[in-house]
């Protein structure tokens, strides 16, 4: 058949069917696979140009444009580069490393190489350097030597990838020329703003916060140009603070309006036809507790005594009833990966019709339920569960508070209000009781953390942070959320259906011989050799309880751990002490609990839950999830920084009394006692001598006074500035405990001189 009737052939077929016709092509036009590509370039050693690729690998003429596309789509990612000689060779073979820039306020930055775990292995760009790129672009660099302080230096051969196209900063005006100073610190380049822009419709005063879009990206002669596309107002207007941060972290906070549309075709109330295939538990006596402020309720419990153990069923909302695979409501709930819960704004991962409405299990309505429904023994093992889909009626809204009144203060009249449902909260919290002896059984890690929270007054500023303490029915319903997860995980795994595992794992080796050479300070060990476990984690927890120097030492086991993510490899959860362990129990506000939603239900079906038509589906998944809850936890970090920078302001002068809760090369951060606010006391504020930083052992050292400030050491510093332009609060000591010990430290100081 001749290339003429094929192409005609397949363009018929690509107006029927566009799918059909772009898998007849890969075998019509066959193209030489990425790394047989790479094999050729590898076998033959040299550059080759792309006339000689194409001869040693017959592409003929109608396939040269197909040919060239992905030689430059190999280029863009980072798999060939091509020289000044227009011939392409593989970056590897030229020492040359691909990675992501990492930029520094100061100006100078980093390349982040692909695929590498150590940050020793980090590429320091010097200002120069990073004028061709800003934060987060990916590029190709060639090492030249090392810097001053001995870091391998690298060169920009390329740029791979442009990471923004729009920055969110404040407008200013100089000498005539008009530019954005960019609110994520990382940029340090200014952007310009071209021209036109100063007779735009949109005419933001100096000052004022913008979003601008990148026209033009920077490089050696020029910095990045772009053009204002949105005003948002003044920086200090209530609520602008959020506003930045949904901006600067690139958070999806509007839904597309097929997500809307899709999201109002779904009925206001749960429909008879819905009942087909369901249980009916509307007469268990099932609740919801929670805070006073929440407004979405994914799970409701209920417990019973049944023989000498307990019978204990959660109830989770089935968001999976109503939000199918592919909508448009699935793909923006996976953009967003998680609700955002800022200081008195939500960001929710569904349209709240479905979050605070449908799916939210409220009192006094029928809901649809995905059920664990699980029998407990009276040492607190699960020796039974079953997962069906039903229907439900929460039959009160209780809070964290009343509970508490009820079970623990014995409050007369919240034993009266609940009087109906006491014995089922009684049978809770005995069964709460015999799983948290279960939990220290089994090893699990509790750390002892300050939750705080901000209260705000009537201009949308702070008023005043309080700390909360967490009372028992918060645990009771932590305790009950994290026997469904369980299950969840050992039911998937059981049935051999893939799943999105909530995987923790414990130290890295260098992470462990540094708590392990820190605690040997104190006389202390942590057992398990190599490969510690919980267990030797909380025996040591536990050993340390009565110390004065507990808050330290359990600090620095806690940095010693490494982050939670999301993985379809099941590795277990370290913290836990669980072999395997998912989340189930909040489909409303995250994606992965959506995800285990359905891939239970295909197997109570007797099928199989795949995610994206793509080998890897489970992974990228997983990445993007942990990705999207870094970005969630970095933003709400930015908005609560920004309000208690502003809260401090009208503190400036006043003297308090507190804790160090980090030491950095260039000084120590104290966390304020009174306020629950966090700053720094510059190494130039902490005494005339020259100062040494001991990483290892969280220390900063005097050479001559020998005076040591120490990771959980009392301070009392005054409060000297609150700048709300970098988000810093700045102190300086008043007054210290520090020890003076003469020669601690000394031999194991990771920096060099610093003065203060």
């Amino acid at each position: 058949m001749s290339n003429k009737v094929k192409i005609s052939k397949l363009s018929r077929i690509r107006r029927a069917d566009p799918f059909l016709a772009r898998e007849l092509e890969k075998y019509e036009h066959p193209l030489p696979s990425r790394e047989y590509i790479l094999g050729i370039l590898a076998g033959h050693g040299v550059p080759l140009t792309t006339e000689r690729i194409c001869e040693l690998l017959d592409v003929t003429s109608t396939e040269l444009v197909a040919f060239q596309r992905r030689l430059g789509a190999m280029a863009r990612e980072g798999q060939l580069l091509q020289n000044r000689a227009g011939a392409w060779l593989i970056p590897d073979k030229a020492d040359l490393i691909r990675g992501r820039v990492e930029g520094h306020a100061d100006g100078f930055g980093f390349l982040v190489p692909d695929g590498e775990v150590s940050r020793g292995a980090d590429l320091f760009l010097g200002p120069k350097e990073m004028e061709k790129v800003l934060h987060g672009d990916r590029a190709i660099c060639r090492v030249v030597g090392v810097d001053r302080r001995g870091r391998p230096e690298g060169k920009i051969v390329e740029v791979l990838e442009r990471a923004n196209t729009r920055v969110v900063g404040r407008v200013f005006s100089e000498h005539g020329v008009w530019f954005v100073v960019a609110e994520n610190r990382r940029i340090s380049q200014d952007v310009l703003l071209a021209p036109p822009e100063q007779g735009s419709a949109l005419k933001p005063a100096a000052g004022q916060v913008v979003m601008v879009e990148i026209i033009e990206q920077p490089s050696r002669q020029s910095q990045p140009i772009g053009r204002i596309v949105e005003v948002l107002g003044n920086y200090a207007d209530p609520g602008m603070e959020i506003e930045i941060a949904l901006r600067k972290h690139e958070l999806p906070y509007e839904f597309s309006r097929e997500a809307l549309t899709e999201a109002k075709k779904l009925p206001e109330e749960v429909k008879k036809s819905d009942w087909k295939g369901r249980e009916d538990v509307t007469s268990l006596p099932l609740v919801t507790i929670d805070s006073e402020t929440a407004r979405d309720f994914d799970d409701a419990v209920y417990c019973e005594r049944s023989g000498k153990g307990y019978r204990l069923v959660v109830a989770i909302a089935d968001v999976s009833h109503y939000v199918q695979p592919g909508g448009a409501l699935d793909s923006e709930a996976y953009q967003r990966g998680n609700s955002v819960y800022f200081p008195r704004r939500v960001i929710p991962m569904l349209p709240e019709k479905i979050s605070n409405g449908l799916c939210s299990l409220n009192s006094g309505v029928e809901r649809l339920c995905m059920v664990c429904d699980m029998t407990v023994t009276a040492s607190g093992e699960i020796t039974g569960y079953r997962f069906y889909s039903a229907v439900m009626f929460s039959h009160a809204r209780l809070t964290y508070t009343e509970v508490a009144a009820a079970l623990y203060e014995k409050d007369v009249a919240a034993r009266e209000k609940l009087a109906a449902l006491l014995p089922h909260l009684e049978n809770l919290d005995a069964l709460f009781r015999v799983l948290v002896k279960a939990r220290a059984k089994r090893g699990a890690i509790d750390f002892e953390t300050l939750e705080t929270r901000m209260i705000f007054d009537d201009q949308g500023k702070i008023a005043r942070i309080e700390a909360y303490e967490r009372n028992d029915a918060h645990r009771v319903i932590e305790e009950c959320m994290l026997a469904a997860n369980v299950c969840a995980s050992e039911y998937l795994k059981a049935h051999g259906h893939p799943a999105l595992y909530r995987v923790h794992e414990g130290p890295t080796p260098e992470r462990l011989t540094k708590l392990r050479d820190f605690l040997g300070g104190f006389g202390l060990q942590l057992s398990g050799g190599d490969s510690p476990s919980a267990k030797d984690y909380a025996q040591l927890l536990e050993s340390i309880k009565d110390r004065p120097d507990k808050q330290l030492l359990q600090t620095v086991m806690l940095r010693s751990l490494r982050q939670a993510v999301y993985s379809p490899e099941n590795v277990g959860h370290f913290g836990l002490a669980y072999e395997s362990y998912t989340h189930f129990t909040s489909p409303i506000r995250r994606y992965p609990d959506l995800l285990i939603h359905r891939a239970i239900k295909a197997v109570i079906g007797r099928k199989k839950y795949l995610p994206k038509a793509t080998e890897n589906a489970w992974e990228e998944i997983g990445m993007h999830a942990s990705m999207t809850e870094r970005r969630a936890d970095e933003a709400t970090r930015d908005v609560e920084a920004w309000l208690k920078c502003y809260y401090m302001q009208d503190r400036v002068g006043e003297e308090f009394s507190g804790s160090i809760s980090s030491v950095v090369p260039f000084g120590i951060f104290v966390a304020l006692d009174e306020v629950f606010v966090e700053g720094l006391v510059h190494v130039s504020e902490l005494g005339t001598d020259y100062f040494h930083f001991d990483e290892a052992a969280h220390v900063m050292l005097g050479e001559r006074t020998g005076k040591r400030y120490r990771l959980s050491d009392r301070v009392r510093v005054q409060v000297v500035r609150a700048d709300l332009e970098t988000n810093k609060i700045d102190f300086r000591l008043v007054e210290t405990k520090a020890e003076a010990k003469p020669g601690l430290g000394k031999s194991t100081a990771k920096k060099g001189k610093r003065r203060g």
